[in-house]
């Protein structure tokens, strides 16, 4: 019988990069929040592994081993068919893929499919934190992952179609050795509250890849533009940008304006949480 799960944005409120290990991973501390758009997949037991995928941004997804619900699926010992509809635009810094391999280990586990507390991190430093799919600090190189209390955030997410490699983002950084989040993050009364309270925060890695993928530059300047718009800052490591507005109904505005200007961007209005 088919299970049905759902991958949602990963977005990057902020992302401090604090230091370096002597392993080459980069020590992180990030306030994340998830969107209500995603990628959607089901997943239908049988005895080999085999992967379909669909949707919007289908092109150049592989359908094999290198795909990381397949790796994550392989590692858990699941096996079946699983179909992938690919909302998310990928290489855009919101987590598409760590959500959909995140997607298949928690359905493993609802399934009783066993596997170590570290396998999530040993696939990708996101994983661990899209495996918990709702609002979370993540810090080390992304294993630690505590629960947040955030106000519903109405936003809209704009990638500009184009893909930046994390690992050159990374090298374009001078500095490695930044100062983490302050270690009492509040709890917010609303939005306004909380946007104004990130707005002293930072993403570390936004200035590199505006210096990789100078688009990423313009999107935050037509978001900054936006009516009643109260923060706009790049999401991961790119080239995904978001803004945050007091409600859905600006949201929806900033995109129907961006959206008309720029048509062969992506635009979604939501609501993070």
């Amino acid at each position: 019988m088919a299970t049905k799960g759902f991958a949602p944005a990963k977005i990057n409120l902020t992302l401090h990069v604090t230091g370096q290990r002597a392993d080459g991973y980069h020590l992180l501390d990030s306030l994340v929040a998830f969107a209500d758009v995603g990628d959607q997949l089901e997943f239908e037991p049988g005895s080999d592994l085999s992967i379909s995928v669909s949707g919007e941004h289908a092109s150049g997804v592989p359908t094999d081993a290198r795909n990381l619900v397949w790796k994550a699926a392989e590692a858990t010992g699941w096996s079946g068919s699983i179909a992938l509809d690919k909302a998310l635009p990928h290489g855009a810094g919101i987590g598409g893929g760590s959500s959909d391999a995140a997607a298949m280990l928690r359905h493993a586990q609802a399934q009783s499919f066993d596997f170590p507390s570290d396998l999530p991190v040993s696939l990708g430093a996101d994983i661990p934190v899209c495996m918990m799919a709702k609002a979370a600090r993540m810090r080390g190189i992304g294993e630690q992952v505590t629960a947040m209390t955030l106000p519903e955030l109405p936003a809209l997410l704009v990638n500009p179609g184009v893909e930046v490699p994390t690992g050159a983002v990374f090298k374009a950084m001078e500095s490695r050795q930044n100062p983490q989040m302050p270690d009492d993050i509040p709890v917010f009364e609303g939005v306004a509250d909380c946007a104004l309270w990130l707005s002293d925060q930072r993403n570390d890695l936004q200035g590199p890849a505006i210096g990789i993928a100078p688009q990423i530059g313009r999107v935050l300047d037509e978001l900054t533009g936006t009516r009643e718009v109260l923060l706009a800052r790049m999401s991961g490591s790119g080239s995904t940008c978001f803004a945050l507005y007091p409600s859905l109904k600006a949201a929806h505005f900033a995109a129907y304006e961006i959206g008309a200007a720029h048509p062969d961007w992506w635009c979604r209005a939501t609501q993070l949480s």
